[in-house]
């Protein structure tokens, strides 16, 4: 079992400097590096105080050089909102500068804001982010890039720098939807899966992937395919669902909420329940440390869980997890 941490840069209410935010998440950053967490994935977000990293491979860069042997992914570089060729410079620079420690994740992304701010269609986001991809990993495994399609063309350019890992960095896809599932099966991509669905629906999509993926000819042996879990732990059962209900509130109220789903393509159901009711019952993990060891166990086994990629709600949950769980699995 792997145990990353995904890394959110929240700035509940705008509480204390800015600065202490990323910070704190830095200090986390060498902890997970001195312990056994496998990576820290970060997130990238744009004009929301949910998380504010607009730029994953900046703060990539700064975690690489806080530490030595931890693994640096992005969860996600959103694709379809950057010019392709800047994207696979960036990639290819935070990969040799940190030493060959990035996990590279694409993902299309799905807040309006942020596409039209950008400027940047929804109806052409799914297309604009696959020729992405593919304009990315070419110019890693090119010496010359030559690319036409729909939206971006490229004629016999030398994208410098090609990454330090060779062919290139390993690859995830963003895949929370059922087309973006189907499509990353179909190319033989691993995927990371979302915070947001409940742990049956994580089970259901696990399952459509790997149905997909061997109809298209590719293997499932052997693939760490990381599952986003919010984790809020505690010494008492109760003090943890407490924390949870306090992560679900704030969730649901600066980003997660259906006041915030206007114009998008596939809206929550939130499995019929009050939003917050539903993420404390159906999504977040929360208990004690030992029954949280229990629980990773029974969904390792229930959905193929074999790469836990864990965003704590609270300082204390974080601390829980370096200190109590992941030395148990």
């Amino acid at each position: 079992m792997k145990v990353g941490v995904l890394q959110f840069f929240s700035w509940p209410g705008r509480h204390g400097p800015l600065q202490d935010v990323y910070s704190r998440a830095l200090e986390r950053i060498e902890i997970m590096d001195r312990g056994g967490f496998d990576a820290v994935w970060l997130a990238e977000h744009h004009f929301t105080t949910f998380s504010v990293c607009p730029s994953v491979h900046m703060l990539g860069t700064l975690a690489a050089a806080r530490t030595k042997r931890l693994r640096i992914g992005t969860a996600v570089s959103l694709a379809a909102l950057y010019q392709p060729l800047r994207l696979a410079e960036e990639v290819a620079l935070l990969d040799v500068l940190s030493g060959g420690r990035v996990n590279w994740g694409a993902g299309r992304g799905f807040a309006p804001a942020e596409f039209n701010a950008f400027g940047v269609p929804m109806a052409e986001s799914a297309e604009r982010f696959r020729e992405a991809v593919d304009i990315v990993l070419q110019a890693w495994t090119q010496e010359r890039l030559s690319f036409q399609g729909a939206h971006f063309k490229f004629e016999n350019i030398e994208v410098m720098p090609k990454p330090l890992q060779r062919p290139h960095p390993p690859v995830w896809m963003a895949a929370t939807s059922e087309p973006a599932i189907d499509w990353a099966a179909s190319r033989g991509f691993s995927i990371l899966m979302d915070p947001h669905a409940s742990t049956t629906e994580l089970g259901d999509k696990r399952r459509r992937y790997a149905e997909r993926l061997a109809a298209a000819g590719f293997s499932d042996a052997g693939r760490d395919i990381p599952m986003a879990r919010l984790i809020a732990l505690a010494p008492t059962a109760a003090e943890a669902e407490a924390v949870a209900r306090r992560g679900a509130q704030w969730l649901v109220d600066a980003y997660a909420g259906p006041q915030h789903q206007k114009g998008l393509q596939q809206t929550r159901s939130y499995g019929g329940k009050e939003p917050v009711q539903h993420y404390v019952d159906d999504v977040i993990l929360h208990g004690t440390p030992a029954s949280m060891v229990e629980r990773i166990a029974r969904l390792e086994e229930e959905i193929g869980l074999n790469y836990l990629m864990c965003a704590p709600l609270s300082q204390q949950s974080f601390h829980l997890l370096a200190d109590q769980v992941l030395p148990r699995l």
